[in-house]
């Protein structure tokens, strides 16, 4: 899922960063019009079908050799994703859209601070806390359950990153997370197939649940395989800064979610941390974060 050809060329790297980031919200977006209809849990093992059939059918994982010790990182790496993806609609069931993706970014700054301990990244983590504690009073008396899932989701993120690095160090990368959403799928089936029942018994609401996979997992994680090899892992980091912008401007649009001033502030700092982290000498676990953060939530 990966662009072709000569036109595909002649268009910047972040043009295709931005469509995967469009894409990614926009999914988003979709899913919330339908959570009146579906319950959010069902939507959310419905992206995650979604998503591995798109990603096998792409990958052909199936081609790969797989040895028990993979199969094992690449189940674990799955089952985090999948309960990310979960936490996230969960939280975005009760939060806007912006400002649940404002706060997920908790998880990957905190690891990268963590990781390499520079007096940038230290302060990226500083700030990027208090965006996160002024958007998340603002929401806290009035969506409690929705702030704990964003948050829960942050820290899954964290993990999918750590795991998502391990796997990559396999070699597995895209197959990995190819076969590791198939599994996270089953795993979690009998969770959210019981609360699917409207979309399976539609078939306007199953494309559109389904659909929702294909454009906040598939079309985005082949987009960002495709701007990785045409620009440097600095370039791509300060990238991500787009990404809570995006959330925000798709859900004003699409969903009429406008921040409050406070939430903006609070928006603000996270997308200046996001450019504020230092990128420099970073290796092992810390660079893999540059290629897998934006394949988030």
């Amino acid at each position: 899922m990966t662009p072709g050809g000569a036109a595909a060329r002649r268009m910047p790297a972040e043009a295709w960063f931005v469509g995967g980031a469009v894409s990614m919200y926009l999914g988003s977006a979709l899913a919330v019009s339908v959570f009146d209809r579906v319950d959010v849990l069902g939507v959310a093992w419905l992206r995650i079908v979604g998503a591995a059939v798109a990603l096998c059918a792409w990958r052909r994982p199936w081609r790969v050799l797989w040895t028990r010790r993979r199969l094992v990182l690449v189940a674990t790496f799955g089952l985090i994703t999948s309960a990310m993806n979960t936490a996230f609609y969960l939280a975005i069931d009760e939060l806007p859209l912006g400002t649940a993706v404002a706060i997920e970014f908790l998880g990957p700054i905190a690891v990268v601070a963590v990781l390499s301990r520079t007096p940038r990244n230290l302060a990226a983590l500083v700030l990027v806390a208090s965006g996160v504690a002024l958007v998340s009073g603002v929401q806290w008396d009035g969506s409690p359950g929705g702030v704990a899932w964003a948050l829960t989701s942050a820290a899954l993120w964290a993990g999918y990153i750590v795991f998502g690095s391990r796997v990559a160090g396999e070699g597995a990368g895209l197959d990995g997370l190819a076969v590791g959403l198939a599994i996270g799928a089953v795993a979690l089936a009998p969770l959210g197939a019981p609360r699917a029942g409207p979309a399976l018994g539609s078939i306007d609401l199953l494309v559109v649940c389904l659909g929702v996979g294909v454009l906040s997992n598939a079309v985005p994680y082949g987009l960002d395989q495709f701007v990785l090899r045409r620009v440097s892992a600095e370039r791509f980091a300060l990238l991500l800064s787009i990404l809570p912008v995006t959330a925000v401007v798709i859900g004003a649009l699409l969903l009429g979610q406008v921040p409050t001033p406070v939430e903006g502030v609070g928006i603000a700092a996270v997308v200046v941390a996001l450019g504020l982290r230092d990128r420099s000498g970073e290796g092992g676990v810390v660079a893999a974060v540059e290629d897998e953060t934006a394949t988030g939530s």
